[in-house]
């Protein structure tokens, strides 16, 4: 007799399990996308435990009559698909089959359906269909799971913690009800509410929900589109950075994606608004014909194919860039206020404020900002001849005083402003270096007296190998003894009291970089540069050069950050200090 057997259809759904459902979270999703292509208004998610000891999952779609009922729980069973032709326009979020059979497999069910005309009840257990009954449901479906992998010990083991089980379900439903605003989602575990959407079709609204209502006043709504792709949703305000990369949701045709190309072109578009390590909070949909897309690629199909990717990708990047260099991105510092009682000495003063001494010393601006500076196209304009009209996306700030001799303090008839002296300086050093490099002027002048550079021997051979790089920019180098180069020219843009320094921070990053690609070499020189050759923090400066700075931040492309994402300014309306002098009620 052959070894070779066809396996029973519990135990092929049993493994099929094993890739649809790995933890409550895929239940939820499996659920979650039925009632949505069942076109319901309203999903209501309870769970018990975080969802280890009880999912369900109801709505108000169109429901299924009994004999449908019955058969969504055999293995490719779906009205979704019908021929081989189908599955290049499937714009369903489920359409394998799979995942009733599967969750049935290793849980306890029991689904109630209607689809208007009579109700049915059909329950499960580990696979098998026990019990098939009329039902008093009126419309819709409600489905509970129970006891997942109860029947598959080892695959319990290796669920996670309640809270961990809980965190993923959580991040998937707001995923769901960004992606689908007229859908209401009610979200609950141990009957506490956590998401409780309005489903009147309001994004902003829904992103309210889930990231909190201060949050949806730093949002721009942005929508774009070309000739295969439309652009809608919203992005956020650089300052609202956070660190989970979980905050940038993708939908494609409403369904929630993950796709790293499309992450690094949103991450590029907001290069040094954010610091490195941040992400920006977006939501932003995609729709596309569903033949340039193939979501036939995972079981999950949170990852999907895209056709015309390069076209694609431009129309991301152009249009997050015009709307963060078309606002003001200033943080504006909002204060939330209790009511205190002050502490007073015995003898009835208050203790006074201490202040820091500012140490006298002379130190010399090294701005190094010359008058072939890189500037905004948008600088001054003229009305008719007449009337200067300031375009700057930031208005004239002028100079009142400085904190630590690191923070500028400046006014106008909008507020305060603080300004951190050596970011702004970096910025405007930065793109004045980006200028430069990117039309490879190189430019040299030579050195009356050489720069000497000693290194380890890897650092040098690595070096030799790269001085082409060198050359291409202006310097003219040469092997100098063991181990050594020494510098007889440089681009005349480098500073000279700082040249050295930029001179290292340049070989460095040759030394350290993993490829030469020609865009981001130069802005990591340009940063790290810039970075060198500014005035640093508690650095003293003179009226005349704040006066300075404060003009010249204002005429480059991105005002408000570092070339690493640290913010250059930061303000305080009027009204925000007369509510911290109590000078006007809330």
């Amino acid at each position: 007799m052959g070894k070779i057997e066809v396996m029973s259809e519990n135990l092929a759904n049993k493994i099929a399990a094993g890739e649809v459902v790995e933890r409550c979270m895929n239940v939820v999703k499996e659920l979650v996308e039925n009632s949505i292509d069942a076109k319901a208004k309203e999903i209501k998610i309870n769970l018990i435990d975080s969802g280890v000891k009880e999912i369900t999952v109801i709505d108000d779609g169109i429901g299924m009559d009994r004999d449908d009922a019955v058969l969504a729980f055999s293995r490719h069973a779906t009205s979704k698909i019908k021929s081989l032709e189908d599955l290049f326009y499937v714009d369903s979020l489920g359409f394998r089959g799979e995942a009733l059979p599967s969750i049935a497999a290793v849980s306890l069910v029991d689904l109630k359906t209607c689809n208007g005309e009579k109700g049915t009840e059909v329950i499960i257990d580990g696979g098998e269909i026990k019990d098939v009954l009329n039902s008093d449901l009126k419309k819709g479906t409600k489905i509970t799971v129970k006891n997942l992998f109860y029947n598959t010990p080892v695959r319990l083991k290796y669920l996670r913690n309640l809270y961990t089980e809980l965190a993923n379900i959580c991040e998937y439903v707001n995923k769901m009800a960004l992606s689908f605003p007229g859908i209401r989602f009610v979200l609950t575990n141990n009957e506490k509410v956590l998401l409780n959407t309005t489903g009147d079709g309001n994004l902003l609204k829904v992103i309210g929900n889930v990231y909190g209502i201060e949050l949806t006043k730093k949002m721009i709504e942005i929508n774009k589109s070309n000739d295969d792709y439309e652009l809608s949703g919203y992005i956020s305000y650089p300052e609202c950075a956070r660190s989970a990369k979980s905050n940038i949701n993708i939908l494609v045709n409403g369904r929630a994606i993950k796709n790293q190309e499309i992450n690094r072109v949103i991450l590029d578009a907001y290069h040094t608004y954010i610091p490195e390590g941040k992400v920006p909070i977006i939501v932003l949909d995609i729709s596309v014909d569903p033949i340039l897309i193939d979501v036939n690629v995972h079981p999950t199909k949170m990852d999907i194919k895209f056709s015309k990717m390069d076209t694609l990708k431009e129309l991301i990047t152009s249009a997050i860039k015009e709307k963060l260099e078309s606002i003001n991105l200033v943080p504006n510092i909002e204060h939330h206020y209790e009511e205190v009682e002050y502490d007073y000495h015995s003898d009835n003063e208050s203790k006074p404020l201490e202040v820091k001494e500012t140490k006298e010393e002379n130190v010399e601006l090294r701005l190094d900002l010359d008058d072939n500076v890189a500037v905004s196209d948008q600088e001054v304009v003229y009305n008719e001849g007449k009337e200067e009209v300031d375009t700057n996306r930031i208005k004239k700030m002028y100079p009142v005083g400085v904190v630590d001799a690191t923070y500028i303090i400046a006014e106008n008839e909008d507020g305060m402003y603080l300004i951190d002296q050596h970011a702004a300086a970096e910025r405007i050093n930065y793109e004045k270096f980006l200028d430069k490099l990117s039309k490879h002027d190189n430019t040299a002048i030579d050195l009356l007296v050489p720069i000497k550079i000693e290194m380890t021997n890897k650092d040098f051979i690595i070096l030799k190998e790269h001085f082409d790089i060198l050359t291409n920019m202006g310097f003219v180098i040469e092997e100098f003894g063991i181990n050594t180069v020494v510098i007889r020219s440089h681009p005349y843009w480098l500073p000279p009291a700082k040249a050295e320094d930029c001179i290292k921070k340049i070989i460095d990053i040759i030394i350290t970089s993993e490829d030469f690609d020609n865009e981001k070499f130069i802005d990591r020189v340009a940063a790290g540069v810039a970075c060198k050759a500014s005035i640093r923090a508690h650095d003293v400066i003179s009226k005349e050069d704040m006066e300075d700075l404060l003009e010249r931040i204002r005429t480059v492309k991105n005002p408000f950050t570092c070339p690493h994402g640290r913010p250059t300014i930061i303000s305080y309306s009027f009204y925000e200090m007369e509510k911290m002098f109590k000078r006007v009620k809330d």
